[in-house]
């Protein structure tokens, strides 16, 4: 083996490789944007501003409206807080983002010839709710 030889390294590209032609594969939704889709929902619902949860809940309006955007990742204790600030326990906020998850893989698995709206084609668990806003059945 050569001196020049040992000298070389292996090059990794800094810059992922560029997507092949065609659809984009679809992405999952993250668990920060669905719960933070289900506290702003609720927020305009009520009819309540920012400043006004955020002081109920004892958080800052500016990391509140972070969660909110799906820009922060709250600490359970945070989604708590801003759950009872909104009148809602923190399961009821967890099963709404859980519904809409549910809907949107429902959607995905629909658009790319999956039967069901449940994991692997598997129909969705009874009890499960229908919609960002829409009915959730907690268990008892």
């Amino acid at each position: 083996m050569t001196i020049r030889a040992t000298n070389q390294a292996r090059v990794i590209p800094l810059r992922p490789f560029p997507a092949p032609p065609g659809p984009a594969p679809a992405r999952e939704p993250l668990w920060r944007d669905l719960v933070g889709d289900v506290l702003r929902g609720e927020r305009l619902a009520q009819e309540r501003t920012l400043k006004d949860v955020a002081d109920t809940a004892r958080i800052s309006m500016a990391y509140l409206s972070e969660v909110e955007r799906g820009r922060k990742e709250a600490s359970s204790e945070v989604l708590a807080a801003a759950a009872q600030a909104l009148g809602l326990s923190l399961a009821e906020v967890l099963a709404l983002a859980q519904g809409e998850l549910i809907r949107l893989s429902g959607a995905r698995s629909r658009r790319l010839g999956v039967g069901g709206a449940g994991h692997a084609g598997r129909p969705a668990a009874p009890g499960t709710g229908t919609g960002l806003m829409g009915t959730v059945r907690l268990a008892a």
